[in-house]
């Protein structure tokens, strides 16, 4: 009851709102894989809206991410949001120099990898940190903007087409 309840809203908000696209996230080390597919799969051929799946690398092998690109292929989806992800359970935060436990440390590398597979079938997307991610090292100057930029422009030139942020305000 509760897939096929979203799966209609999905189909009402597109027709009445007709979003660009509806960003899919998934559960950590991929625990939603088979929900996550089956709604980008539903929202992108049956309610004609493009899909940008979140994909992270936490935990995953290569093979794995091989997998699950296929699939996200042929469900008809163009479009990745290339992320490290949530650390895996126990971890409550990534911390300074943590890496993701699966063949992929970094976003960059599943950047690199999703180019190598698919070539430029697939849209790229990456996480910006404008105000800094809480793993990265920090500069002579106490922050850590110059570092983002870095990584962010590494990230673009591995093959990312796009960035995106998210801001949190306090009230």
């Amino acid at each position: 009851a509760g897939l096929d309840n979203l799966l209609t809203r999905i189909d009402r908000m597109s027709r009445r709102l007709n979003p660009l696209f509806v960003s899919i996230t998934w559960g950590a080390n991929g625990s939603t894989l088979s929900r996550t597919l089956a709604i980008a799969s539903h929202a992108q051929r049956f309610a004609c809206v493009d899909v940008l799946l979140h994909l992270s690398c936490t935990g995953l092998t290569r093979e794995q991410i091989a997998q699950i690109l296929n699939m996200a292929k042929s469900s008809g989806v163009r479009n990745i949001l290339a992320l490290r992800g949530d650390p895996p359970h126990p971890k409550r935060a990534w911390k300074e120099g943590d890496v993701s436990g699966g063949d992929c440390d970094r976003a960059i590398d599943l950047v690199k990898l999703i180019r190598k597979l698919h070539g430029d079938y697939f849209g790229i997307g990456v996480a910006g940190h404008p105000e800094g991610h809480s793993s990265s090292e920090k500069c002579d100057d106490g922050t850590t903007t110059s570092l983002e930029m870095q990584h962010l422009k590494d990230k673009l030139d591995a093959g990312a087409d796009f960035v995106i942020t998210q801001f949190f305000y306090d009230a």
